[in-house]
């Protein structure tokens, strides 16, 4: 999958200053994309405050980008959506913005796109709100993401630990089976399509709360993905992405609850179902748990050793 899987998705809106190169690289264009919902809480003129609008909490800014949680309100009604700015993207794609203005060069925008994909292909994930990005003058590029809250819902490396401690140990037993056929369903329809995640940490996965203290009666689509900008399609390349995504859930399986048995589980559950030959092998397993390997070690020269849920929270 590229950046822009549907090229129709992205094309510069009326009005936008696209009618020559000169014109963009002197004025810049935009490229823009929201729900109908989007103007009624942000107002009409919202292009002009979103990369600058205070957030409402939750921030954390990094290396010339910012994400946090803004809360807009119309009337008694809220939308309540995490936001995704990029400040400072690389000088090159801002000069390819200006010579194709109707592609996704900014970060904000091809997850957009990746999420759309992912809706349209039944995965679970969180509604997108709002997505742009800036272009020019001169090459400049900014961009945008909104994406809608998960209310009342928990990442898994939260999420597992306290039903381990909420459900008895048999209710338990039974809660992991699901939970486990579920995550093996995902990844599995994901790799075969050659799509892979490229960040399938349990932190990128969220249940909603209330199933930590109640069974669900099936897990079909209750658990939502989410932090879709890295997914590609690499149909040549695949079984590397391959081995990636499943020793990063492995690695991130390590929180109380878990047991090897889940972890065994958990494989022979991903291997069925798939197209005839084209399921992975036994010879994948041990470059897995290499690669997982790898992952514990870097993460124990880390200074002060942080564990791992702890990382992912603040990331």
């Amino acid at each position: 999958m590229s950046a822009n899987p549907n090229p129709s998705l992205f094309r510069p809106e009326v009005g936008d200053p696209v009618s020559s190169f000169w014109r963009r690289v002197c004025q810049g264009v935009r490229l823009l994309r929201r729900q109908a919902d989007w103007e009624r809480f942000a107002g009409e003129s919202w292009t002009e405050s979103i990369m600058t609008v205070p957030l409402t909490d939750r921030e954390h800014a990094k290396q010339g980008r910012s994400i946090g949680r803004k809360v807009f309100a119309d009337g008694r009604d809220k939308l309540s959506v995490y936001l995704k700015r990029h400040y400072r993207l690389p000088r090159l794609h801002g000069l390819l913005a200006t010579l194709f203005p109707g592609r996704a060069w900014s970060p904000g925008l091809q997850e957009w796109a990746h999420l759309c994909w992912a809706k349209e292909h039944g995965f679970p994930v969180p509604r997108p709100v709002a997505a742009g990005q800036f272009v020019g003058p001169w090459g400049r590029l900014q961009g945008f993401l909104a994406i809608e809250e998960l209310h009342g819902m928990l990442p898994l490396h939260e999420a597992v630990p306290r039903a381990a401690r909420a459900l008895d140990p048999r209710t338990f037993a039974r809660w992991k089976r699901g939970l486990v056929a579920e995550l093996a369903r995902l990844s599995r329809e994901l790799h075969r399509r050659h799509v892979f995640h490229k960040d399938l940490y349990f932190c990128h996965f969220y249940i909603p709360e209330a199933l930590t203290r109640t069974p669900p009666t099936g897990w079909t689509n209750r658990v939502v993905m989410i932090d879709l900008h890295r997914l590609a399609r690499h149909p040549l390349t695949g079984p590397w992405w391959q081995i990636k995504d499943l020793a990063q859930l492995l690695f991130s399986s390590e929180v109380e609850g878990v047991t090897a048995r889940d972890r065994v589980r958990f494989w022979k559950l991903y291997r069925r179902h798939w197209p005839a030959g084209r399921g992975p092998g036994e010879w994948i397993r041990p470059l897995v748990k290499w690669k997982w390997q790898r992952y514990r070690r870097h993460n124990q020269r880390k200074p002060s050793a942080v564990p791992y849920d702890q990382q992912r929270s603040a990331a």
